[in-house]
């Protein structure tokens, strides 16, 4: 018996490897703007207050303790 199944070659899909970037860089982004939005407390946003105040309301809007 031959199995012709088992000769040949394994094909991944092309785009895996620029899902898998995506993914990570998503959920990097994403616990990037966590840490900002619920535990800063204005060590990025010395800029200015308005954006001390948005990252303030986010807080509270996600009910995370700010004060």
């Amino acid at each position: 018996m031959s199995s012709s199944a088992s000769s040949q070659p394994v094909v991944h899909p092309a785009g895996s490897a620029r899902l898998l970037w995506t993914a990570l860089a998503t959920v990097a982004a994403l616990t990037l703007l966590a840490y900002v939005v619920a535990f800063d407390q204005g060590a990025v946003s010395r800029s200015g207050m308005y954006l001390h105040e948005l990252m303030h309301d986010g807080r509270h809007l996600l009910g995370v303790p700010c004060h």
